[in-house]
């Protein structure tokens, strides 16, 4: 069976972020042949990297680290859920992509952004990362409004038109999953 982490790349206080995974976990669970994880990066408490060797020596002398890795490994794709900041992804989300390396490789991954452009832009970013990774990303992401997808700019209420473009982007995400989980094989 697959194995997909939702991770949620903010921790600040009054965070969107687990609004956004909860919706989309409870739409991505109705699927049989996919196991989904909400993964939240505060339950690792990585400091800024601070690994002596390069990630891509996959030689980790910390145990935050260690623990990170063997999350990532587990898991087959990913969704990223994001806001965007300041024309960019959080540091957060930037700093745990660079603890590890090889655990991401021959993977899939898609985007789930939200902000007051949808978040394109911190995806845009992303998307140059993933390449770095050799993460396969999907074409379909879903982009949230802070205007028309949250009410009062803080409670998540999705246009019902955003859980078909979620349906699609699962679609292609399980379909380069699988296809990956062969070739790592």
């Amino acid at each position: 069976m697959l194995k997909i982490g939702i991770i949620m790349g903010s921790t600040r206080p009054n965070r969107h972020s687990d609004q956004v995974a909860k919706w989309v976990y409870e739409i991505a669970s109705k699927r049989a042949e996919v196991e989904f994880e909400i993964i939240d990066l505060r339950d690792y408490n990585l400091p800024i990297f601070d690994e002596p060797l390069p990630p891509s020596t996959h030689k980790y002398e910390h145990e935050y680290t260690k623990r990170w890795s063997e999350k990532i490994e587990s898991l087959d794709g990913y969704i990223f859920v994001t806001p965007e900041y300041n024309h960019s992804m959080p540091g957060v989300l930037k700093n745990a992509l660079d603890f590890i390396y090889q655990e991401w490789n021959n993977k899939a991954a898609a985007f789930v952004s939200y902000g007051s452009s949808g978040g394109v832009r911190a995806v845009e970013q992303l998307r140059q990362i993933m390449a770095e990774f050799q993460i396969a990303d999907v074409r379909t992401n879903v982009t949230l409004s802070i205007f028309t997808d949250f009410e009062n700019f803080t409670t998540f209420k999705p246009n019902p038109v955003q859980e078909r473009t979620l349906n699609t982007m699962l679609d292609q995400l399980i379909l380069w999953s699988t296809a990956l989980k062969n070739i790592r094989k």
